[in-house]
């Protein structure tokens, strides 16, 4: 049985990808400060210790006095654009230790493969309709915004240590990922999650508010997807990163009407000043295909999925706040 390490099993990939894991025969203990938020974790073994430390990383790695098959680094500070845009020393800070902590760890121990989450962020801005950019166009690198910045520098990192130390290593580009169980409130959440919420709460006719003008194009993957497109990096013959994502793209506008279908909700918007982030992100799958991957989630599919179990998210959390107090006797 090969035993794997889930970074970051307390968030929302992580906690999708441990399932998968498990349903491939794998042991697996998952590692986070806090344990997954909506549902139980499918983790045979959770640590629930902070990867900023260097010394937890090192424990994380020792099972039974022997390091892990696979480790997969999903462990980051981060959330929505908001967040992004609000938390930039927070995210340098802890996103950079965790990461720099957790490869030193591996490759030390021992690891023989190793898998680290990036994300597109990593990209410049793009003009809407821009031809699609890929893996290699990342540079000369202009991140917009330093969450990108800290990714960039450990996707250089983790290959370093794989130079050095001999360990396989796979990096995937996130695009935009959402799904069932995933942060819809609180201020990390992101733009799926967050307009599912908005919608949820709008009686029918109603207007929400959003960021920006709207026009901010996007791709979103479904986290069945995203998962899937990392098992099959991880056990593939492919160096250098891969984005991983749908080939799907719309308007920050189109989003919401979809989520407005997806509800069976007429919804207006009004658009006011916030954190937008670039114009643009098209980026080619070509590489990740090439390992057998390809989305079976469009955008409507998936954000109806996501709907429903946002809206339950919204009812019982209403239900809650007017309740009656429960009395004595």
């Amino acid at each position: 049985m090969k035993k794997a390490v889930v970074c970051g099993a307390g968030g929302f990939i992580a906690s999708h990808l441990v399932k998968r894991l498990k349903k491939e025969g794998y042991w697996v203990r998952g590692v986070d400060r806090k344990l997954p938020e909506y549902a139980p974790t499918a983790a045979d073994d959770f640590m629930v210790v902070d990867l900023c430390e260097e010394a937890n990383c090192i424990a994380a790695l020792d099972i039974d006095g022997a390091a892990p098959d696979e480790v997969y680094q999903l462990a980051a500070d981060m959330g929505g654009m908001g967040f992004i845009h609000s938390a930039e020393c927070e995210i340098m800070r802890n996103s950079a230790l965790v990461n720099i902590h957790m490869i030193d760890a591996a490759a030390k121990a021992g690891v023989p493969r190793y898998f680290f989450s990036s994300s597109v962020c990593i990209y410049r801005d793009m003009e809407p309709g821009e031809d699609e950019m890929t893996e290699d166009e990342a540079y000369p690198a202009l991140p917009d915004n330093e969450y990108g910045w800290e990714k960039l520098y450990a996707e250089r990192m983790a290959m370093a240590y794989g130079r050095r130390f001999g360990t396989t290593i796979r990096i995937a580009r996130f695009q935009n990922c959402y799904g069932p169980e995933g942060t819809w409130d609180g201020g990390r959440e992101k733009a799926p999650a967050a307009i599912c919420r908005k919608v949820a709460m709008c009686e029918d006719g109603g207007t929400i508010e959003v960021w920006g003008d709207g026009k901010a194009i996007r791709s979103y993957t479904y986290v069945d997807d995203m998962v899937d497109g990392i098992y099959r990096l991880m056990h593939s013959e492919m160096e250098g990163p891969a984005n991983i994502g749908c080939p799907e793209y719309v308007s920050v506008d189109e989003l919401v009407m979809a989520t407005a279908e997806a509800a069976g909700k007429t919804i207006h918007i009004k658009h006011i000043d916030g954190p937008v982030g670039v114009q643009s992100r098209n980026f080619s799958n070509e590489r990740i295909y090439s390992v057998g991957w390809k989305s079976e989630w469009p955008l409507k599919r998936g954000i109806a999925e996501t709907y429903k179990w946002i809206e339950a998210q919204v009812q019982a959390r209403d239900a809650g706040k007017t309740q009656e107090p429960a009395t004595a006797g």
